[in-house]
């Protein structure tokens, strides 16, 4: 179902694009047609004015047509060498010119109604598809929203309530910051690859990269927490059964570190996304990820969608969530809030529902947690082991790092421990690679801007010649 409604979406936007181009050119026919429509009155005029040697309203009506008729327009081209004529006095030759034109003007007339039948018989049938398809698309998001209508009701409960224009005012805001990260990207690798260019134009493009690039930062850095979806966006953004992801509060600094990203210099890319995000990208091959936000945080860190719970009862919203996630993903810390954690999963909920990740430098959270698990400290690792269960509880664990006959030494931090999560549980989703779709979104989401922006433009050229 998810697939299908992705199918179904994207071949909608696609589709209602096309119809929006289509409607837009039979727009513009149609304004040309009917700003022609008063061509016989014209011509009556002008022939008139030829007969009395009125050369200045001859004139005028010649730029009349000059902007109204069609370029390649028969009844243009008449009034066009008639009015030459005129400008030099020879009015006998100008009346010549116009002997035929009422004949040409209807002609004119009668092409352009066709044109403008014709632009709008091409953009119906596609506003038509258009129209279902979107139809249906709207028919199977609202499907999407009921589907996790239990979970979404859990957290709703915990939600603080945000003004309706923030996110979007802040999504506009973030496009800005993004296109200003690509754009500023772009310039700079062109500024210093492009030889053919002169010198003087390589510094001002260079110089404009260079400048995109930290108010891009500044823009992003201030914008992305404020546009970033909610828990109830995004449960009702999927159909699948959520991922919950529990941490301590104090690993929240350090997994919102920027790690390198995995072929970023080769594949010409910058990241901005923390380890938090790439890893919930990773997860997001299971299902939407949620997450308990810190109480009284002004604004949450990026990755997990969070949701607050109240902290004299947090616990009952912990166990809900918990019956009815797909997935638990636990990072072990000193808290007593974690342990908590740990025993209610393992007491409540199947062996294989739990993945528990444990940090480089803390082998005795992995003793704690088990004494069957042996890891060893791993310093400067974020994660350095994942741990699964089998059925009667008895721990697996699997080092994060490079496997062995891995050629790339891959930088990030989280593109291991997604490699390490996906052949613990045994999954054929690339996991891995999922850490970069944040990254690739943003990307997609720039090229969008592209037809967005010539949609836009030919919109309002439309609407304020009409």
């Amino acid at each position: 179902m998810r697939t299908l409604n992705r199918f179904v979406t994207a071949t909608a936007a696609v589709v209602t694009y096309v119809a929006l181009l289509l409607t837009i050119a039979a727009g513009t026919d149609l304004r040309e047609a009917a700003a022609f429509h008063d061509a016989p009155d014209q011509a009556s005029l002008f022939r008139h004015a030829l007969d009395r040697g009125d050369a200045a309203q001859a004139q005028a009506i010649s730029r009349w047509f000059d902007e109204h008729a069609p370029s390649s327009s028969r009844s243009r081209t008449s009034v066009s060498l008639a009015a030459d004529a005129v400008e030099d006095g020879e009015f006998d030759f100008a009346r010549r010119y116009s002997n035929d034109l009422d004949s040409k003007v209807a002609e004119d007339l009668e092409k352009l109604d066709d044109e403008s039948a014709q632009s709008w018989g091409r953009a119906w049938p596609w506003l038509v598809i258009g129209a279902i398809l979107t139809a249906a698309a709207l028919v199977l998001r609202h499907r999407r929203h009921r589907q996790n209508a239990e979970v979404v009701d859990v957290v709703i409960r915990f939600v603080p309530p945000q003004p309706r224009w923030r996110r979007p005012v802040f999504l506009v805001v973030s496009g800005i910051g993004y296109t200003l990260m690509v754009g500023g990207f772009l310039a700079v690798v062109t500024a210093t690859r492009a030889d053919e260019l002169p010198w003087a134009a390589r510094g001002i493009v260079l110089a404009a990269g260079v400048a995109a690039l930290p108010v891009a930062y500044f823009v992003l850095k201030y914008s992305r927490p404020r546009s970033a979806r909610g828990a109830k966006q995004t449960l009702q953004a999927d159909w699948r059964k959520p991922v919950l992801y529990l941490r301590g509060f104090g690993d929240d600094p350090e997994a919102a570190v920027v790690d390198e990203l995995p072929g970023a210099l080769a594949a010409g890319l910058l990241s901005i996304h923390s380890r938090e995000e790439h890893l919930i990208g990773a997860l997001n091959a299971f299902g939407p990820v949620v997450a308990v936000g810190e109480p009284g945080e002004q604004l949450p860190y990026l990755g997990a969608a969070r949701f607050y719970l109240p902290g004299d009862d947090w616990q009952k919203g912990v166990l809900e969530l918990m019956e009815l996630s797909q997935l638990i993903v636990l990072r072990l810390g000193d808290g007593d809030g974690v342990w908590w954690e740990v025993e209610q999963a393992r007491r409540t909920q199947p062996p294989g529902k739990l993945v528990v990740l444990v940090p480089g430098e803390r082998p005795d959270l992995a003793a704690r947690l088990d004494a069957r698990v042996e890891v060893a400290a791993e310093p400067g690792r974020w994660t350095s082991n994942v741990v699964v269960f089998e059925e009667d509880w008895a721990p697996r664990v699997q080092p994060v790092g490079p496997f062995p006959g891995d050629k790339n030494k891959y930088g990030a931090a989280v593109f291991y421990v997604a490699r390490a999560m996906q052949a613990a549980l045994g999954v054929k989703r690339a996991m891995g690679l999922r850490i970069n779709s944040h990254m690739l979104s943003v990307y997609g989401k720039v090229l969008l801007l592209v037809p967005a922006f010539v949609l836009i433009v030919l919109f309002l050229r439309l609407i304020f010649l009409w």
